[in-house]
């Protein structure tokens, strides 16, 4: 069920005990990784990007063609982001914690972002998104009690995207890793460029599995307690 907030916004009942993680960082940077290592541990619900959808909207890969031709698509492909992290926020929690893969702030900060300010999203697609996040970010509560950084650089995320070979992912260039980088650079470390939503723990990203394991297990009390300190 779902009512309203004394701020007037649009909440869910029952789940404000319920802690919200968020795993965000760049492309290749161990997100699976980190959520395959907690989807590990008892009463977390773990939420991954939903690609398949993005892949498959009726038979059409908006995401695909966003790589091929983002001035065309972006919007298309941005517009059913939106859409679908937004429905993972809303949807029913069925643990006690939840931690899902990056959120509907990084989908409109870091890459709708990325698209206008490297010109290929045009003025008027950049203000319809915009005016359409800003009215979900003001008339409904999205609760994140935590955000993990998985800070990498991006020639390691760049290596990365090569050895697993997606398809999508094939064209992607260093040049834009960087651009990811520095956004969430901005965003997380910085704090300049937007509204952060939670406290933020950041997580050094750049070693191999069995040392990212480590750090995830160094780091597990303060994660499953949704906080950074």
């Amino acid at each position: 069920m779902q009512s309203y907030s004394s701020q007037g916004k649009l909440v869910r009942n029952g789940e404000k005990n319920k802690l919200v993680i968020c795993i965000e960082g760049n492309i290749a940077s161990g997100k699976t990784t980190c959520l395959e290592y907690f989807s590990k541990t008892s009463n977390i619900e773990v939420l991954t990007e939903p690609v398949s959808k993005w892949r498959n909207v009726r038979g059409h890969n908006p995401l695909g063609l966003m790589y091929q031709d983002p001035t065309r698509w972006g919007i298309t492909l941005q517009t059913y982001i939106q859409l679908t992290m937004l429905d993972q926020h809303l949807s029913t929690i069925s643990a006690p914690m939840r931690m899902m893969e990056r959120s509907i702030y990084s989908a409109k900060y870091i890459f709708v972002e990325n698209l206008y300010r490297s010109g290929k999203m045009p003025d008027v697609d950049f203000a319809v998104l915009s005016e359409w996040f800003e009215w979900i970010t003001q008339n409904i509560a999205i609760p994140v009690d935590l955000i993990v950084y998985l800070q990498s650089s991006p020639q390691t995320c760049h290596e990365r995207l090569k050895e697993r070979c997606r398809e999508e992912e094939k064209i992607i260039p260093l040049e834009y890793l960087e651009a990811i980088h520095q956004l969430y650079e901005d965003w997380l470390i910085k704090k300049t460029s937007f509204n952060v939503p939670a406290p933020v723990l950041v997580i050094s990203a750049d070693d191999d599995l069995q040392k990212m394991i480590l750090q995830y297990e160094e780091n597990r009390e303060k994660i499953l307690s949704g906080t950074n300190v």
